[in-house]
């Protein structure tokens, strides 16, 4: 893995960590939750999977988590910068490899809002957050909804932020846990390594 490079956006510069594949099938660009980082066990198990199945991955950290943020930036914040490390990567470091978009709890959900502007052929969402705890009515299912291509969801059976419900082209996988996703790393990283290949084929 190479050092993390900076990558402006219209809210201050971002973070990317590259861990390439050896000539890689596709590209995984992966966002982090709201209060937490690019260290989070399910998207280092995720990165570990992808890159075994021969995909290319980026953790991409906020520009407000680089600052040294701890509340997350407007929505409309989070999806501009997050679009201009895709075309900055799209640019540089990925070229025109097919490239699947995702991220843990609010990163799923950029990655969600942006998935047709940034072109990504699929979306892997870790802990996608339906509803705020105890607001079922607050759902985000429209966010989900929104989205054509093909979707993976990895689940905690016992997350407060709700169970997403399977749809034409979206996948649930529940895994024992809450919204730390933690409870099967191992089922975590299976689920990413054979959902991965079938999108970029």
């Amino acid at each position: 893995m190479a050092e993390p490079a900076d990558v402006d956006t219209p809210h201050g510069p971002a973070k990317v960590h590259l861990h390439p594949a050896p000539a890689p099938a596709g590209a995984l660009v992966l966002g982090h939750g709201a209060g937490g980082g690019v260290a989070a066990r399910d998207l280092v198990a995720a990165t570990r999977a992808a890159n075994e199945a021969g995909v290319s991955v980026a953790l991409v950290e906020q520009p407000y988590r680089v600052a040294g943020r701890k509340s997350p930036a407007p929505a409309h914040q989070l999806d501009a910068a997050w679009a201009a490390v895709i075309d900055h990567l799209r640019e540089h470091d990925l070229g025109d490899l097919p490239l699947i978009t995702g991220g843990r709890s609010a990163g799923a959900r950029v990655a969600c809002r942006t998935a047709a502007a940034t072109g990504a052929a699929g979306v892997l969402c870790l802990a996608f957050p339906l509803h705020p705890p105890g607001r079922p009515e607050k759902t985000r299912l429209p966010e989900l909804e929104a989205v054509d291509v093909p979707v993976l969801i990895v689940q905690g059976a016992s997350d407060p932020f709700g169970m997403p419900p399977e749809g034409p082209s979206r996948t649930v996988v529940t895994q024992p846990g809450t919204h730390a996703l933690t409870g099967d790393l191992t089922g975590l990283a299976a689920a990413v390594a054979g959902w991965l290949p079938r999108v970029l084929a």
